[in-house]
C-alpha cells in the first residue's frame, strides 16, 4: 500500500530515521510531539547545509522527503490509511517535491467514490486537526476522482495543481486514475490549457507593471520569477508529458545553453526564496528593502570599493530575472506556434532579401543570416520601427538573434553600416523605445553600447531610484517619446512644446540613454558619462556641435532639478547664475525636456504639481534672462518695481485705495516682493486689508494663479511675530498629516510675520478642491497660532517599513552668506515622521529665527536648506551657538537611525 515518494533521494538517516522517530514518539507519548521535534531537528540540519551553500535543489527536495516520511507516520495511525479507496496525495509545489522552510503543505485526500470517506470522517478530521496543531501551513481538500474532474474542468488553477500530484500513501492507481480523468484527453486539451496559462501569466505580470526591475520584486510572481519557470514546465507537461525541464531540449524547444541558463536561474531563485523564509520566519516571497542586505550577506556577497554587497546581489537577481523573462517569451511563442497555430496556413510577406513577415511576425529568411550578414542584427529592429503593422519577432528568429549576439563586437560597432542603422533607428518615427527595449532583452543593446551593458541590472540601494540604471535610462527615453503626444500637453506643457520644436530630437534620445550610464564606476557619473556620450556621438558621425550639446546635457542633467529644489527661483541672482551656465535657449529647451523625463523615470511619485511649478518658473525666468542678455543681469530694484506695479494694477481694479496699499507695502520689505509673484502679492494684500479680526492670525489656503501648482496648496499666514511661530506652524501641519515642500518667512517692520508654505498631503498627493479639508487645516492653524507659546505636540508616528532598512547619520553644515547677510544651514538626514517639527523645536530652543526653508525629500533621505539668523535677525557669528545647534540636531535625528 505504501508508495515511497521522491524516489531519487537516498535515505538520509541524519534527517529522518524510522526507528529513532518511533522511540521519540514513545518518549514524548505523542506522535504529534515526535513530528514537531523531528521536523525542528531536520530544519536545523537543512538550514545549516543551506548556510554552508550546499546544493539548494537537494535541500528543498530532502525537506519534502522528510515531510513525506512524517506524514506517512501520522497517516498510518488511522484506519483510513488501510482503505484501498482512500489515498493521501501531495499537490502543487509540494507535489513537485519542492518544500522551502515555510512553504504551504498542499494535500489532497483522494477518494475512489464520493462516499468512500463517509465511514472515516472522524479519522480525516482528526488527521487535519493534528496538522494544524503541529503548526503546519496546510492547504487541503477531500475529493473523489469524479469531483476532482468536475472542479478541475471549471478552474485552471485546480487542474494545474492536480497535474503535479503524487501519492504519499495509498493505492498509486487512485492517483493515476485521477490524473487521467483530469488529463488533456478529458479536460483542458493542450491548446485550451496553453491559452489559459498564457492569459493567466499576462494578468499576473500586469500586476507588477510588466517589468523585472521593480525596487522590491516578488521572486515568485513578478516577471522573470519562479512562476514564469513553472508556467513553462506546466505547458510542457500538458503538451509533451514532459517530466523534467530538460525534456524540452530533446523536444527541440530549448538548446543545451538555454536550458543551463534556465536551470541556473531557477536554482538562484530557490536560494533567494529559502533565505527569505529563514530571515522572515514565514512564507515570504517579496524581496523587500529591509531583507535585501541580509539575503545578500547570507548568499555570500560582500561590499567592495565600487559597490555594496546588496547592489551586487540585486544586480545578479535582475540579470537572472531578465534572462528567465527572455526565455519565457521565446518558449511561449514557440508553444503558440506548435500548439495553437500548428494547423493554421502560413501567410508570408517578403520584406527584403533578408527578412520576411510570417503571420504578422518578422523572421530571418534562413538560419545563417546573422552569421553571413551581422548588420542584420540591427536592421531587423529598424524594420520594426518603420513598419508598425509588424507585431514582433518570430521565436525562431529571437533564438538566432540571441545565438549571434556575440557578433556585436568592436568590429561590428565600427562598421559604418551598423552606425547608420543605429542612427536611422533613433530617427525613426515609431516605436523607438519598444525596439531599444527588445534590443536590451535579446542582448544586442548591451553589446552595441558596452556602457549600457555594464549597468544592466545595476541598482542603487535607496528609495529614490526605484528602477535599475538600464530600466531607468530606457524609461527616460520612453518619457521623451511620450512628450510628443497631444494628450500629455496638459500635464507637461513645456516639455510637449520643446520636444515638438527642438531641431534634432535624436540628440535628446542619446543624452537620455547616456545620462546615468557611468554610475557604479567611481567618480562623478555626470562627468564620466559626458565623455562617453561625446565619444559615442563623434563615432556615430555627428558634428562636434551636436556632440558637445549631448555631452553638456549629460554633464548637467541634474542642474535644473537641483537649482529648482535647493535654490530660490524667485531670486534674480539665482536665475542669472543658472542662465549663465545654460548660455542659450536651445540648451535650455533640451535640458528642460531631459530633466522632466529623468524625474518621472526615477520615481513617478516624485512628479507633482509643486515640482512642475518650480521647473516651469525656472524655465520661464531663464528664457527671459537669456532674451534680455546675460551681460545685463536682472536688477533687484527693477524686479521689485515691476512686481509692485502689476500687483497694484490688480488691486486698483478691485477698488483698493492706492495709498492704503502702499502704506501696507512699506512695512513688508524688499525680500517679500522678490519672492512672490504679483498675483500672490495682490491676493495677500487683499486678504490682509479686508480681514475682519485684525487681532487674530490670518490663515488662508489657495492656489497661486501664476505658478499653477496643480494641486499643491499655498498656505499664507499673516500674524504677530513670535519666536515660536515657525515651530508651532510645522508641528500643527505635522499633526494634520501634511508635508511641506517650501517655506518662506518674512517679518515686517511692524513685527508681523508673512509666512508662505507650499503643502501637500503626507503621501505627496495634492489637497485638491476638498473644501472640508481646507477648512480643517485653516481652523487647526488658527487655533495653534493664537498662542504659539503653547507648542503643539509633535505627533509620534511609526517609522515607515522601508525607511527602517537605512541608516543615514545626519549631516549639518552651517555657513554664512556674506553677500546676502544671512546664515545657511544645510541638513541631510534619514526621512522620518515629524522631522521638520523636531528641527523647528530645536531652532526655538536655541533662539534661532528661520527666514526660509527649501524642503527636498529624495527617497529615504531629506536634503533641506534653511536660511536662519540669531534672535536679533543677524547672521549667526557665535561659533559656540553654531556647534550647539549642530549637535542638538544630530543627537535628535540620529536616534531613529540607530
Amino acid at each position: 500500500m505504501r508508495t515511497p515518494l521522491v524516489t531519487e533521494l537516498k535515505h538520509d538517516s541524519e534527517l529522518f530515521d524510522a526507528e529513532r522517530f518511533d522511540a521519540l514518539a514513545q518518549t514524548e507519548g505523542s506522535l504529534t510531539m515526535a513530528f514537531k521535534r523531528t521536523m525542528e531537528q531536520a530544519d536545523a540540519l537543512l538550514n545549516e547545509r543551506f548556510l554552508r551553500m550546499e546544493n539548494i535543489k537537494l535541500i528543498i527536495r530532502r525537506r519534502a522527503w522528510v515531510m513525506d516520511k512524517l506524514l506517512q507516520k501520522l497517516w498510518q495511525q488511522f484506519d483510513c490509511s488501510r482503505s484501498p479507496d482512500i489515498a493521501l496525495l501531495a499537490v502543487g509545489g509540494y507535489g513537485r517535491a519542492e518544500l522551502h522552510p515555510h512553504s504551504d503543505i498542499d494535500l489532497m485526500i483522494l477518494l475512489r467514490q464520493d462516499d468512500s470517506g463517509a465511514s472515516y470522517k472522524t479519522d480525516l478530521e482528526t488527521f487535519l486537526t493534528q496538522m494544524w496543531d503541529i503548526g503546519l501551513e496546510v492547504g487541503h481538500s477531500v475529493r473523489s476522482i469524479k469531483q476532482s474532474k468536475e472542479l478541475a474542468a471549471a478552474d485552471i488553477t485546480i487542474a494545474t495543481n492536480l497535474m503535479e500530484s503524487r501519492t504519499i500513501w495509498g493505492d498509486p492507481d487512485l492517483g493515476r486514475k485521477m490524473r487521467e480523468a483530469t488529463g488533456p484527453d478529458n479536460i483542458w486539451d493542450p491548446k485550451a490549457f496553453f491559452l489559459a496559462k498564457w492569459s493567466e501569466q499576462i494578468s499576473r505580470q500586469n500586476k507588477f507593471s510588466n517589468t523585472e526591475f521593480n525596487l522590491e520584486p516578488d521572486i515568485k510572481g513578478a516577471p522573470g520569477g519562479l512562476r514564469d519557470i513553472q508556467n513553462i514546465g506546466w505547458v510542457a507537461k500538458r503538451y509533451f508529458d514532459a517530466r523534467r525541464m530538460s525534456d524540452l531540449v530533446s523536444n527541440g524547444f530549448l538548446t543545451n545553453e538555454e536550458y543551463d541558463i534556465l536551470n541556473s536561474g531557477h536554482l538562484f531563485l530557490w536560494e533567494v526564496r529559502y533565505a527569505l523564509h529563514l530571515i522572515t520566519g514565514r512564507g515570504e516571497n517579496r524581496l523587500l528593502f529591509e531583507y535585501q542586505r541580509t539575503v545578500a550577506e547570507m548568499l555570500g556577497y560582500r561590499d567592495s570599493n565600487a559597490n555594496l554587497a546588496v547592489e551586487k546581489f540585486m544586480k545578479r537577481y535582475y540579470r537572472v530575472a531578465l534572462s528567465i523573462s527572455q526565455l519565457n517569451d521565446m518558449l511561449l511563442q514557440h508553444f503558440d506556434e506548435a500548439i495553437v497555430r500548428a494547423d493554421e496556413p502560413d501567410s508570408i510577406e517578403p520584406v527584403n532579401r533578408r527578412f520576411q513577415v510570417r503571420n504578422g511576425y518578422i523572421e530571418a529568411k534562413y538560419d545563417k543570416l546573422f552569421e553571413h550578414i551581422p548588420s542584420a542584427l540591427l536592421e531587423v529592429f529598424v524594420i520594426l520601427a518603420q513598419k508598425e503593422e509588424i507585431k514582433g519577432i518570430r521565436a525562431s528568429t529571437i533564438r538566432l538573434i540571441r545565438d549571434n549576439r556575440h557578433l556585436v563586437d568592436e568590429h561590428f560597432r565600427n562598421d559604418i553600416r551598423n552606425i547608420s542603422f543605429f542612427m536611422e533607428l533613433l530617427r525613426s518615427p515609431n516605436k523607438i523605445y519598444t525596439q531599444l527595449y527588445r534590443m536590451k532583452r535579446y542582448g544586442i543593446l548591451g553589446n552595441y553600447i558596452p556602457e549600457f551593458g555594464q549597468v544592466i541590472g545595476q541598482m542603487q540601494f535607496d528609495l529614490f531610484h526605484i528602477y535599475t540604471v538600464d530600466a531607468h535610462s530606457l524609461h527616460v527615453l520612453r518619457n521623451l517619446r511620450m512628450f510628443r503626444h497631444q494628450e500629455v500637453k496638459k500635464d507637461f506643457p513645456i516639455a510637449h512644446y520643446v520636444v515638438s520644436r527642438i531641431p534634432k530630437i535624436e540628440l535628446l534620445y542619446i543624452a537620455g540613454l547616456f545620462h546615468d550610464l557611468a554610475k557604479g564606476r567611481g567618480g562623478d557619473h555626470s562627468e564620466l558619462g559626458s565623455v562617453d556620450a561625446y565619444e559615442f556621438c563623434i563615432h556615430h558621425r555627428l558634428s562636434k556641435w551636436d556632440a558637445n550639446l549631448v555631452s553638456w546635457l549629460v554633464e548637467n542633467h541634474l542642474l535644473m532639478s537641483i537649482t529648482s529644489q535647493k535654490k530660490d527661483v524667485s531670486d534674480p541672482e539665482v536665475i542669472h547664475e543658472f542662465a549663465s551656465i545654460v548660455e542659450d535657449s536651445t540648451r535650455l529647451d533640451y535640458l528642460h525636456a531631459l530633466t522632466v523625463a529623468d524625474i518621472c523615470a526615477t520615481n513617478p511619485k516624485l512628479w507633482n504639481g509643486w515640482r512642475s511649478a518650480l521647473l516651469r518658473q525656472l524655465y520661464s525666468e531663464a528664457r527671459r534672462a537669456l532674451r534680455r542678455g546675460l551681460k545685463r543681469p536682472g536688477n533687484r530694484e527693477d524686479w521689485i518695481e515691476e512686481t509692485k506695479e502689476r500687483a497694484l494694477a490688480l488691486l486698483s481694479n478691485r477698488n483698493f485705495d492706492e495709498d492704503t496699499v502702499l502704506e501696507l507695502w512699506d512695512q513688508l520689505g524688499d525680500d517679500y516682493f522678490l519672492r512672490e509673484t504679483f498675483a500672490d502679492v495682490a491676493r495677500h494684500s487683499e486678504a490682509i486689508l479686508t480681514r475682519k479680526k485684525p487681532e487674530e492670525p490670518l490663515v488662508f489656503i489657495g492656489k497661486s494663479d501664476e505658478r499653477n501648482f496643480q494641486g499643491a496648496a499655498e498656505l499664507f499666514i499673516y500674524t504677530k511675530d513670535t519666536a515660536n511661530l515657525f515651530a508651532a506652524t510645522v508641528a500643527a501641519l505635522d499633526q494634520l498629516n501634511l508635508t511641506i515642500a517650501d517655506a518662506k518667512i518674512i517679518t515686517s517692520t511692524n513685527n508681523f510675520s508673512l509666512d508662505t508654505f507650499i503643502i501637500l498631503e503626507e503621501n505627496g498627493s495634492p489637497i485638491g478642491d476638498d473644501l472640508a479639508r481646507v477648512k480643517q487645516i485653516e481652523a487647526k492653524l488658527c487655533k495653534a497660532l493664537k498662542d504659539p507659546s503653547k507648542f503643539p505636540d509633535i505627533v509620534q508616528k511609526r517609522m515607515p517599513r522601508a525607511l527602517k532598512a537605512f541608516n543615514i547619520p545626519p549631516e549639518v553644515v552651517i555657513s554664512n552668506d556674506l553677500e546676502h547677510e544671512h546664515t545657511v544651514m544645510e541638513l541631510v538626514a534619514l526621512d522620518r515622521p515629524g522631522l521638520l517639527a523636531e528641527v523647528g523645536r530645536i531652532f526655538l530652543e536655541h533662539n534661532v529665527l528661520i527666514h526660509s526653508a527649501r524642503i527636498a525629500t529624495l527617497g529615504e533621505r531629506v536634503e533641506d536648506v534653511f536660511s536662519i539668523s540669531d534672535a536679533d535677525g543677524n547672521m549667526i557669528q557665535d561659533l559656540d551657538l553654531c556647534e550647539r545647534l549642530k549637535q542638538s540636531i544630530k543627537e535628535k535625528l540620529d536616534h531613529p537611525a540607530k
